[in-house]
């Protein structure tokens, strides 16, 4: 496949603008590994080569375990995810899929007893960040596989 534009190029204010969002979002507070699982689940659901390439690699350059990537879209049966990583799951696919299913107020109190307003409120908008880039991504068949976590890149420098 061939990258169709480099939106990064092509539009560097609306790239800017996504950057905005993630540079809130990772000081948001909300613990950076479970912002990799969150990302890393949607963009499983969404197909993104380039964002499941890029998250696997900062969530392993973060000591994320092996056997918790590969069993990520089973979440829900593996034994290995706390209660919390499990209902910012159950957000995030929620979210996701918000056009073909409803996002229940059951799921929202579940997930309100791990996450206060303004975390659940962070927590929404790096979803939203990631099926952004992902849509990006996607539609201009951004090339994975050469992505280089930044915690590889700084022992470099």
């Amino acid at each position: 496949m061939k990258e169709r534009i480099e939106y990064r190029k092509v539009s560097p204010e609306a790239y800017k603008a996504m950057q905005g969002i993630e540079t809130y979002v990772r000081a948001s507070g909300i613990e950076h590994s479970l912002l990799e699982l969150v990302k890393t689940r949607v963009s499983q659901i969404n197909g993104c080569a380039y964002c499941l390439d890029m998250h696997t690699k900062e969530a392993r350059a973060a000591n994320e375990t092996e056997q918790r990537l590969y069993l990520l879209p089973a979440w829900r049966e593996a034994p290995f995810y706390s209660e919390r990583e499990r209902a910012a799951l159950a957000w995030a696919e929620a979210l996701t899929r918000i056009s073909t299913e409803d996002v229940s107020d059951e799921l929202y109190a579940d997930v309100r007893r791990h996450f206060d307003e303004k975390t659940l409120v962070d927590l929404t908008l790096a979803i939203v960040g990631i099926n952004g880039w992902n849509r990006l991504a996607i539609s201009f068949r951004s090339q994975a596989g050469n992505y280089q976590p930044k915690a590889a890149n700084a022992s470099l420098r």
